[in-house]
């Protein structure tokens, strides 16, 4: 398997990943995006009410990074930006 294909797919589990705590973070007001996926780094952004809220530390460490690490495990730094 190619480089390109192996990082499509793990891109593809990552959104799989973020769409399934995106309405968890709609329910607050919330969402985040997919900046990059690159080896074995993922960057996101929180955006809406996610972004500057006081618990956006515990959203990352417990669902975002959570959740990206059950759906691909190669995943070894996820990274939110502003």
């Amino acid at each position: 398997m190619n480089t390109d294909t192996k990082q499509e797919q793990t891109a593809t589990r990552v959104l799989e990943a973020l769409d399934s705590i995106r309405p968890f973070l709609n329910k607050d007001g919330g969402d985040i995006e997919l900046i990059d996926v690159r080896d074995d780094k993922v960057t996101v952004r929180l955006i809406g009410n996610c972004m500057g809220c006081p618990m956006s530390f515990s959203t990352m460490k417990l669902g975002v990074v959570n959740v990206i690490k059950q759906y691909a495990p190669e995943i070894r730094e996820i990274v939110n930006v502003d």
